[in-house]
């Protein structure tokens, strides 16, 4: 993965190998803002307006687009051109409904994913931690910068609480209303997102668990019957014996 420095351009040999950018071309390139996202697993949305959707030819007409308001992003308009998309994260075209789903895909890394019109506005987020705050109540912090509380009636008996690390939400966006949750475990579906496997699909038949995530390992099957390996921090399960949610054509 490219590390980002603290400069605020970007130069675009050391962008992350996915963005869709001629480097040879242009020496410099937008740099995503410190958002729910870390720059490596993200994608500015100017480089989306201009050089995956094409509704612009040139970062100036990018950048008047989004900040006219013609773009959301998980239902809320964004009119910053450096707002990072990324893991799950729904794009809207607001003056035309398109919908598109930023999602992992073999080789390219990521991918835009066409949302079917009659799919609700819904996205799978996952639970990367858990805290106790004021009150005993329960705060899911999840992949993408967002927190959900969970109230709990009595603090020393939260029966509220069945949600586990790792596990995934199925949230409505922007409401952030629970739908679904599917904990990790043996026999989920799971898509990788990071490493050599990013975008590879399959089912959940071992989890190693080692010294700490970075160290475990889980074991998946694709529909081909065959077997591969990842991270146990790079996986985001998605369904139990089908995805909740639409993937591109061959995914699963």
């Amino acid at each position: 993965m490219a590390r980002m420095g603290g400069q605020r351009r970007l130069k675009a040999l050391a962008a992350p190998r996915f963005w869709p950018i001629l480097r040879k071309e242009y020496k410099w390139t937008v740099k995503p803002r410190p958002g729910p996202h870390s720059a490596e697993l993200s994608l500015p949305l100017l480089l989306i307006v201009r050089n995956v959707l094409g509704y612009a030819k040139t970062a100036r007409e990018a950048r008047k687009l989004i900040s006219e308001g013609h773009f959301k992003v998980d239902g809320r308009v964004r009119k910053d051109y450096k707002f990072p998309v990324g893991l799950m994260d729904i794009i809207e075209v607001v003056d035309t409904s398109e919908r598109y789903r930023f999602v992992p895909y073999p080789v390219t890394f990521f991918k835009l994913h066409r949302i079917p019109d009659d799919e609700p506005n819904v996205k799978p987020v996952r639970i990367n931690n858990k805290t106790t705050v004021r009150g005993g109540h329960i705060q899911l912090n999840l992949h993408d910068g967002r927190n959900i509380l969970i109230r709990v009636k009595d603090p020393r008996k939260p029966v509220e609480d069945n949600y586990k690390t790792l596990g995934t939400l199925l949230i409505t966006v922007p409401e952030q209303e629970i739908k679904d949750y599917i904990p990790l475990e043996e026999g989920v579906l799971a898509i990788t997102f990071a490493g050599r496997n990013a975008g590879r699909v399959g089912i959940v038949k071992e989890i190693q668990h080692g010294w700490g995530r970075r160290r475990s390992t889980v074991t998946l099957q694709d529909r081909r019957g065959n077997l591969f390996q990842t991270s146990l921090d790079y996986i985001l399960v998605i369904g139990r014996d089908r995805p909740l949610i639409s993937l591109p054509e061959g995914a699963w």
